[in-house]
């Protein structure tokens, strides 16, 4: 079966994207030294970005050998820090023993800690594990600065008929967490998580399924991100097929429901679950912004904003995949519109 995993082992991008077999290279330490302050990008090589606020910075984690980290106190300008794991956590080797490329972080806090769920998988298959790890902090200068690995959450194995692979963390009006993961296969699906152990609540163990394609080959869907908003919750992810560089047909795509749960319709009310799904955001054929994908929608408390943050493959440079972030607006009837980019880049964009 197609899996988007299967061409990042030859899309090489610098910062982001690197081949497996380096993983054997790295030191072995456990603490993360800070960071020595460097050339701050605009547009730094990203794929799958997850964003949260700590301090007086914004911290984006991403794909790639340990996940890739990087922060800015404006959001236009950022600085790379050190990966989060310079060795694999313990587990991996076990069940993954040649693999160090972590894909689709995902931030949250919760029960006062930064949570950080992950992924490993195997190329082209579905044989993929979720876990998590959690530090007091994110700042590399930080004496209490540390990520804690707590292991496997949840995996899936190729008699499952789903992918345990890009987790994100929502909650709901309770302030329950839940997890949302999947790709391809047979889609997205939801699993509610217990707020003391931060693992799958043994008193729900239901498996929610959210959305798919299932008339297409493949069922190409991904990356699921799911908000909480008045009295939507809102499902987005991201149609298509990423890591293609220039070629990349990525395109966003959104649904809500008033339960957590589902179902979650388009605007025209068609079930996700049938494919349905309303345009966010799709990048331009002919322009520079290609494949827009990998997003989250990220609530900017202290500027009252949301945001939409993602990466994209730029096509006026080798189709490399960089961040983008853009403000969201709302229509009368509360469905989110994606703006133009914080940076100002030119860029030709089909949006909602």
């Amino acid at each position: 079966m197609f899996h988007r995993a299967l061409i990042l082992t030859t899309l090489l991008l610098t910062g982001s994207v690197v081949s497996l077999r380096a993983a054997t290279t790295l030191p072995a330490t456990s603490t993360q030294p800070a960071t020595t302050p460097a050339t701050l990008l605009t547009e730094p090589r990203t794929h799958d970005p997850s964003m949260i606020r700590d301090g007086n910075f914004y911290y984006v984690y991403s794909t790639g050998l340990g996940i890739q980290t990087k922060r800015s106190s404006d959001l236009l300008h950022w600085e790379r820090l050190p990966p989060v794991f310079d060795h694999p956590p313990a587990w991996i080797p076990n069940d993954f023993p040649r693999a160090f490329y972590i894909w689709a972080p995902d931030l949250s806090f919760f029960n006062n800690q930064f949570h950080l769920y992950y992924c490993i998988s195997n190329f082209g298959k579905n044989r993929s594990i979720i876990a998590f790890a959690t530090s007091p902090t994110l700042d590399p200068a930080s004496p209490n600065y540390h990520w804690t690995d707590h292991g496997k959450v949840f995996e899936s194995l190729p008699t499952n008929p789903y992918n345990a692979i890009d987790p994100a963390i929502t909650f709901d009006d309770t302030k329950t967490p839940w997890l949302t993961f999947g790709s391809f296969w047979d889609g997205i699906h939801l699993l509610r998580l217990s707020a003391a152990t931060s693992l799958p609540d043994p008193a729900d163990p239901t498996l929610y399924h959210l959305a798919a394609r299932p008339n297409l080959r493949d069922d190409p869907i991904e990356a699921p991100c799911i908000i909480h908003r008045n009295n939507f919750y809102y499902l987005l992810v991201s149609f298509d097929y990423c890591c293609r560089g220039a070629n990349s047909t990525y395109h966003m795509m959104i649904g809500r429901s008033e339960k957590i749960t589902g179902p979650y319709l388009d605007q025209t009310g068609k079930d996700m679950r049938q494919g349905g799904g309303s345009l966010l955001l799709a990048g331009d054929p002919t322009g520079r912004l290609r494949g827009p994908g990998g997003g989250i929608l990220y609530h900017d408390t202290p500027n009252n904003r949301w945001l939409l943050v993602h990466h994209f493959y730029d096509a006026n440079d080798r189709g490399m995949s960089k961040l983008q972030i853009r403000p969201l607006t709302w229509s009368p009837d509360n469905w989110p519109i994606a703006g133009q980019p914080l940076t100002d880049a030119p860029t030709t964009a089909t949006t909602k």
